[in-house]
């Protein structure tokens, strides 16, 4: 029998523990690094070698965190996605009210994003070639949409819909976040109020659409229609 202390191979545990911690440390250095490099000079003229110089580490070491620029933009992909569901599950998924609830998920994440605009649109390049790893809708980002999407998901759950919306609209509200991402790196106002204004007006129309599409009185003419584009979006695998 082994002590509590020690693994199978006879390492102690408190060892490993205290190498994997300063290991989380150096990564999050590099990253914090890396990504201040990105805002400061952007992300063409930044290389992993200025990132470790910067960071006070080894390029190989480096390396061993993240082997390419691109392995550093997903952990930052990770990063804001993480921070953005920590908030909303901490303060904003208690709102009562659809509409508040809604606009603040939006709100917090133009709040993370306020100061990465250039390093947002230098990104967005990757948009249009489903195959690169960076591409916010290709295959390299599914788990992190995907996560985006359950967290809409889930500021809906205390909604009462009916089971076809249920399905469409956190992607939707997905859909409609990232439209507002895209015009807040042409959004040139002070502090971006324009975004802010154009979340706030959407906010009140999604919640007036729902409310309109859920009324009894239509749902001979909506149903079918609601059942039709259900019908189309799972044909396509867009749900």
């Amino acid at each position: 029998m082994f002590k509590s202390s020690e693994s199978a191979d006879g390492l102690d545990v408190s060892v490993l523990a205290e190498k994997a911690g300063k290991g989380e440390v150096t990564r999050e250095k590099i990253l914090d690094t890396a990504v201040g490099l990105f805002r400061e000079r952007g992300f063409d003229e930044t290389t992993m070698r200025k990132v470790a110089a910067q960071a006070g580490v080894a390029l190989g070491l480096t390396y061993h965190y993240f082997p390419s620029k691109e392995a550093v933009v997903m952990a930052y992909y990770d990063r804001v996605q993480g921070e953005h569901r920590r908030v909303v599950e901490e303060t904003v998924l208690a709102v009562p009210g659809l509409r508040d609830r809604l606009a603040q998920m939006f709100h917090t994440k133009l709040d993370i994003l306020r100061d990465d605009r250039r390093l947002m649109g230098a990104l967005f390049r990757y948009t249009g070639n489903p195959e690169h790893p960076l591409s916010f809708l290709g295959r390299g980002t599914k788990a992190i949409r995907e996560d985006c999407i359950s967290l809409f998901a889930e500021a809906l759950e205390r909604e009462e819909l009916p089971d076809d919306l249920r399905v469409m609209m956190p992607k939707a509200i997905w859909a409609l976040h990232m439209g507002v991402l895209l015009y807040f790196l042409y959004d040139t106002s002070d502090g971006q109020t324009r975004t802010r204004r154009l979340v706030d007006g959407s906010m009140d129309l999604t919640v007036s659409l729902l409310k309109l599409v859920k009324l009894p009185l239509l749902a001979p003419v909506l149903g079918p229609v609601r059942r039709s584009v259900l019908g189309l979006l799972r044909e396509v695998e867009l749900v």
